[in-house]
């Protein structure tokens, strides 16, 4: 059974003009990334352009990561819907073993494919929220389904998302030394096999 979403309480309701200033940030921020690069995009810059002050930015993003963090926020959404309804095996209808290796798949090329987006989303002064993340969720469930032996599942399931959260970002700020998407899809594919074998 497919969970309908993850919800973390009641969301606050926005006021009319918060969320059309939010709409209009975004798109305007969108529209830099496009035309200057994640690098050129401050939160001066996206004030002067979007025909706001400073402080409306300040108050919607906290920081400048936060900018980039509403983007892949948005586009997080999209590629949670397709894990969610989306045709399998990434979405429903296939085996969990199958589903786990083809959310692997399409987790790493969704960040890859995103590389400075996910970068510039980084923020050192905050926690990476894997322990909350939707993955998260989707990997325990998709073992608890394969395995449901399994002792240690919520352990197991923290450190599969891990592996597809943290350590790629990393190497995403070192692609230098990172293996191939290719090989990295490949060690996942053997990793949850190996899981899921009993």
């Amino acid at each position: 059974m497919e969970p309908a979403g993850i919800s973390w309480g009641q969301p606050r309701e926005e006021r009319a003009d918060a969320a059309r200033n939010r709409a209009h940030l975004i798109e305007v921020a969108r529209a830099m990334v496009a035309e200057l690069g994640v690098e050129k995009v401050t939160m001066d810059a996206l004030a002067e352009r979007a025909g706001l002050g400073k402080g409306t930015v300040f108050r919607r993003f906290r920081t400048r990561a936060g900018i980039f963090l509403a983007l892949l926020d948005e586009e997080e959404a999209a590629f949670q819907q397709r894990v969610l309804a989306g045709p399998p095996p990434l979405g429903p209808g296939a085996p969990a073993v199958e589903r786990l290796v083809a959310f692997g798949h399409a987790r790493m090329e969704f960040l890859l494919e995103r590389t400075c987006l996910a970068r510039a989303a980084l923020d050192p002064g905050q926690p990476v929220p894997i322990g909350r993340s939707p993955s998260l969720f989707h990997v325990k469930m998709l073992l608890r389904e394969t395995r449901p032996d399994l002792t240690e599942l919520d352990a197991l399931a923290l450190q599969l998302t891990a592996a597809l959260e943290g350590p790629i970002l990393l190497y995403l700020q070192a692609p230098a030394d990172a293996p191939a998407p290719t090989g990295l899809a490949t060690a996942w594919q053997t990793l949850i096999e190996r899981v899921c074998s009993p």
